[in-house]
């Protein structure tokens, strides 16, 4: 395939997933990433995708506004704000493929024992666990998006447990990332990746991005909720594997 035509592929699809993903369905957005990075640099995918991710961010939160849990947002996000610094002071050190690799088997191992523990029917309690393990999941979470945009299992882990009402999940999730990918700016800026040719790729994919995320609301609405963290989970599974393959062949 021609390399051009490659790349707007791989772009569009991307672009959609993010859509979906910051639209409700959060297990599915760190595919994006990597479908982008089939066609070109990691480093300029993820400079494409950071101005889109915020532009998407800011659709999910206004859907999702009045929809959110203070508690989660005032444990993870100073962890968050640990991680994205640490991910931009280490970037150069850690090898993306070793974050993915690991990220990739946690989220595996994670997904299948929530679904093993539903399948048993048994009662699936909230997460009691302490607020200072809920920040070493966020720092996990910036850790992991600022290198690879893929920070959704690590948050998801601490937060699914505690069975948040289906959109009060999607907006929390919504405002923490919007609020993190913001912190993202200044570590992209420094490294010079906001260039001509990366916005201008971006300013063309924006249409396509605003559009996925609002058919992402919808979708997400209509889903029953018995079933939605099923179908998070499932794509929890599927997500890790993706990672753990890229890992192996990177």
């Amino acid at each position: 395939m021609d390399s051009a035509l490659l790349y707007y592929a791989c772009a569009i699809v991307a672009v959609v997933i993010s859509g979906l993903a910051k639209g409700g369905f959060a297990g599915v957005g760190s595919l994006a990433m990597p479908v982008m990075a089939l066609a070109i640099d990691p480093v300029r995918a993820a400079a494409i995708l950071l101005p889109i991710l915020i532009l998407q961010d800011a659709v999910s939160v206004w859907a999702f506004r009045h929809s959110w849990d203070r508690h989660v947002l005032c444990v993870m996000l100073p962890g968050m704000a640990m991680g994205v610094l640490l991910g931009y002071l280490f970037a150069a050190e850690v090898p993306e493929t070793a974050v993915l690799g690991v990220l990739g088997a946690i989220s595996v191992l994670f997904g299948l024992q929530r679904l093993w523990v539903e399948r048993g029917r048994a009662i699936v309690l909230p997460s009691n666990s302490p607020a200072w393990v809920g920040v070493l999941f966020g720092v996990a979470t910036g850790f992991t998006s600022q290198i690879a945009h893929a920070g959704a299992p690590p948050f998801q882990m601490w937060v699914l447990p505690k069975r948040l009402p289906r959109d009060v999940l999607v907006g929390t999730t919504a405002i923490a990332f919007a609020v993190m990918n913001w912190m993202k700016v200044p570590a992209y800026a420094a490294l010079g990746e906001f260039t001509r040719e990366n916005l201008t790729a971006t300013a063309m994919l924006a249409p396509v991005a605003i559009a996925a995320t609002f058919a992402g609301v919808v979708l997400v609405r209509r889903v029953d909720p018995a079933r939605f963290y099923t179908l998070i989970y499932v794509l929890m599974v599927l997500l890790g594997i993706k990672l753990m393959a890229d890992a192996i062949t990177g």
